[in-house]
This record gives structure tokens, C-alpha cells and sequence, in this order.
């Protein structure tokens, strides 16, 4: 019996057993058997351990039983709801806390802290992930849409994928970028040599972002950023791709020293704004979040 999953975003450019190691919880070893032996498809066709997956593509393999992400309700400190209506719940996330539970992860989520406080959500999507329109890394605060009715889901779905939303972040960053005002179109796609981080890479999926500074500091700026596309680690990727990496962003080259100095222990990287149509009543609705106090601190010490 072959177990399916559809492939996602996060695993996009990835080599198939990587892949399959990860979304079945089975070993890197096991799955090189299964693919010697034909027992794991892409979009129903056998392909070769080499094999580079894309986001949406159908993965089945050859296992008797599929891990399972279970929803626990809980709620989390912190989050905050910025808006409520019949068909849409605005989130103030924290950093520490995912958009939703998944394999590998035993932290908090949005997901089951709106399970936990009552919050009727859309049935739409798996079910570790309904409701879920948009996400935010774990380590990155701020503003995120969840669907409550199922005609809000299947509109802010297209919206997102139509980048018909507005979607506005701060990040402080190393150094002063230049120009100051600027667009960064280079594709990202899974880093070659590390299955947890993305890259700036040939043949991965086109990503558009553009910034301006907002304010200037001896060692550090920072920028407004706008995101015309939603890839994994979009902000992060990019910024270190121009040589000026998020501050606190170790994994895609923020300087420790600095960041210990700073007392950040995440990346400077805050979603301030999210506007779009809302679902039922087509009017234009935006909100705006408040630097949280570790991204306050930081910036008031940068500044002084």
C-alpha cells in the first residue's frame, strides 16, 4: 500500500529521497531501497534517487503506515488577535510559535492555540494545516491571515497566489545596502548542501523582493520590505544574498557577536502590515503589529 503526500513549498528543488526521508519519517537507507525497487513515484511515474522534487508534485511511497501530525489544542502566551470576524481571524504571532504543527516539530503553533481557545476555523487544507492561508517562520513576528469559513480560504488562497495581498515587514540588516532603495529578483530553492536553509540557486522558483531604508545606524539599517512572492526564508535568503544578512540571523550569515551585543536570540524580522480584499465584504482591510519588546530593545540599542 502506498502512502501519498503532496509535495511542499518548504521541499521544493529537493532530491527525492531527501524528500521522502522527510515527509515519511522513514530513514534516508530505507528509501534509497524503496527507490531501488520502484517503490517510490513522483506524480506517478518511478524516478531515481536524483530525482529534484517540486512543490505540488504527488509523492507516494511503498509504507504500510504514514506518521501523522496531530493537532493538540493549547493556547500560547503572547499570541494576539487583532481582528475577528465570521470568515477571517487576524494573528499577532510570536517569535517561537509556527503557523502550524508538523513533523519534527514539537513547539508551539497558531493552529492549535486558535484550537485551544475556541476559534471554529476552515476544514479547508490537511488537517494539521486548516485554515492556514499564509505562514510565517517560526523565528520571524508579526501579522498572519487565518480562514474561519470555507469561502474566505478558497478567496485568500487565490488572493495569496494571485499576490493580490499586501504584505509589509521591518528587518534590521548588517551594514548599509546599496542603492537604498532597491529589487531583488533571484530564484530560491533548497540549499544543495543543507536540507534545513534555503539558497539563491539556478532553477529554483522565481522570488521578487523589493526594500527601502527606513533609517541608518553605524553598523546596521533598517529596511521596509515588500514581498511580491512568499518562498520559504524569502526575506532572509535575499538579504544575505546582497551581503547584508538579517541581524540575529545566524543561519543565513548575521554576525553572533552582534546579536549577542543586541540581546536578540532570532532574527530582526518583524511583518508590520498585511492588507488585502476581504473575502466577503471586497473591501480593502489592513492591520499593522508593533515591534515586539526584543525587536524594540534591540533597535533602541543600535540607535544609541
Amino acid at each position: 500500500m502506498n502512502s501519498i503526500w503532496l509535495v511542499p513549498d518548504g521541499l521544493e528543488g529537493e532530491r527525492v529521497d531527501q524528500a521522502a526521508a522527510r515527509i515519511s519519517g522513514l530513514s534516508r537507507s530505507r528509501i534509497s531501497e524503496l527507490l531501488a525497487a520502484g517503490g517510490v513515484l513522483v506524480n506517478s511515474e518511478v524516478v531515481a534517487k536524483s530525482h529534484r522534487v517540486r512543490a505540488g508534485d504527488l509523492l507516494e511511497v511503498a509504507v504500510t503506515t504514514a506518521p501523522t501530525v496531530q493537532v493538540v489544542p493549547a493556547e500560547v502566551a503572547g499570541i494576539g488577535i487583532v481582528y475577528d470576524d465570521a470568515d477571517i481571524v487576524v494573528v499577532d504571532k510570536p517569535a517561537g510559535v509556527a503557523a502550524h504543527p508538523s513533523l519534527g516539530w514539537d513547539g508551539p503553533s497558531v493552529v492549535e492555540h486558535l484550537a485551544a481557545a475556541g476559534f471554529r476555523i476552515s476544514t479547508s487544507g490537511a488537517a494539521e494545516r486548516q485554515g492556514i492561508v499564509q505562514r510565517l517562520d517560526v523565528g520571524t513576528s508579526g501579522l498572519m491571515v487565518v480562514a474561519k469559513s470555507e469561502s474566505a480560504y478558497t478567496v485568500l488562497k487565490h488572493a495569496f497566489r494571485s499576490r493580490e495581498v499586501s504584505k509589509t515587514y521591518h528587518t534590521l540588516v548588517q551594514g548599509h545596502p546599496d542603492p537604498l532603495e532597491g529589487t531583488i529578483d533571484a530564484p530560491i530553492g533548497r540549499h544543495p548542501g543543507a536540507d534545513y536553509k534555503m539558497a539563491v540557486i539556478a532553477g529554483g522558483r522565481a522570488s521578487i523582493t523589493h526594500y527601502h531604508l527606513l533609517e541608518a545606524f553605524r553598523s546596521a539599517s533598517l529596511l521596509e520590505v515588500h514581498l511580491e512572492t512568499g518562498r520559504t526564508h524569502q526575506i532572509r535568503v535575499h538579504m544575505q544574498a546582497i551581503k547584508h544578512p538579517c541581524v540575529g540571523d545566524p543561519t543565513y550569515g548575521g554576525d553572533p557577536v552582534l546579536a549577542a551585543r543586541l540581546g536578540l536570540e532570532r532574527q530582526w524580522l518583524h511583518a508590520v502590515q498585511l492588507s488585502f480584499v476581504h473575502p466577503r465584504s471586497g473591501e480593502l482591510v489592513s492591520f499593522d503589529s508593533p515591534y515586539p519588546d526584543d525587536l524594540a530593545k534591540a533597535l533602541e540599542l543600535v540607535r544609541h
